[in-house]
């Protein structure tokens, strides 16, 4: 970011006419954006362990580590519903379209997968904010409802965004969980299950589903990072004061000390997740341990 054109200090001086020249270099020295650039990045991270600070707001004053508090529920709101409306979507119909495979079903499945693959949720978002309040007089409420104060209406909030991010994840994890259904349906042990007489039901949910999942939670965790970049969309469209949102804000204000707390909170989160995902593995596998 600090090789896009303008600077803090020049949109401070535009928003403030009246600084004269001199002012621009007496407040560059007192945010120490005088100083080179690994300077200033040493001692934000010299502040991170020593005062767990992740930095202020160069026009505020405030802290990220409580915009973050307050910032941080609402994206993981947002993501958590959009996982669980993808994975309520997916799940079944990836397993019916693998165990009946060629049918009409599975081609209007594959079809569906694939419509959700292409379409962004960017382009979807805004279709649900113009076309209902156009025909019908409608359009998403742009106030945002505090879970504490009307839970209900926090949910009807959420619902729409959760519903475009559930449909892009849905597409990729319907293709897998087909994909490793059709390859486990082909083993032999699968094959001796259907030998014995065991129902449809069992063999599916005894046999194939444990060993065909591990790889679907694989795809599931690698897109789980992809929420952000979709939470940042979307929390855009319907203005819903996420992290998303203060990250615009921070790129357009070039306010670096935040930019980069947001940024290591970010990347320290898809960690864990992929932590989780991995931990995950010996609960699906019994032959996975993890010493």
């Amino acid at each position: 970011m600090r090789l896009i054109p303008g600077n803090v200090v020049e949109l401070m001086v535009q928003e403030h006419s009246g600084l004269v020249e001199v002012n621009v270099d007496k407040i560059r020295h007192e945010m120490g954006l005088d100083k080179p650039i690994l300077v200033q990045y040493a001692t934000w991270i010299k502040d991170i362990f020593t005062e767990g600070d992740l930095g202020e707001s160069l026009w505020t004053g405030r802290s990220a580590v409580d915009e973050l508090r307050q910032r941080l529920p609402i994206s993981f709101e947002l993501g958590l519903i959009a996982i669980i409306i993808g994975l309520i979507i997916a799940l079944p119909v990836g397993i019916l379209s693998g165990i009946r495979q060629d049918t009409v079903g599975d081609y209007a499945s594959r079809t569906l997968a694939i419509l959700f693959i292409a379409l962004p949720s960017f382009w979807t978002g805004t279709l649900v904010m113009v076309f209902p309040a156009v025909w019908w007089n409608w359009s998403p409420s742009m106030v945002y409802i505090p879970l504490v104060k009307d839970p209900l209406g926090n949910l009807v909030q959420f619902l729409i965004p959760g519903v475009l991010l559930g449909m892009t994840l849905s597409g990729t994890t319907m293709r897998m969980t087909r994909t490793m259904m059709l390859e486990v349906l082909r083993q032999d042990y699968v094959r001796t299950a259907w030998a014995k007489g065991l129902r449809e039901r069992a063999v599916v949910a005894q046999h194939v589903l444990k060993n065909a999942v591990i790889p679907v939670v694989t795809v599931v965790g690698l897109q789980l990072p992809v929420l952000f970049g979709g939470s940042i969309v979307l929390e855009q469209i319907f203005n819903l004061p996420g992290v998303g949102v203060y990250m615009i804000q921070t790129i357009n204000s070039r306010d670096y000390n935040v930019l980069s707390g947001i940024n290591l909170v970010m990347a320290f989160t898809v960690l864990l997740i992929n932590l989780g995902v991995d931990l995950t593995y010996g609960f699906l596998d019994p032959r996975i341990r993890y010493k």
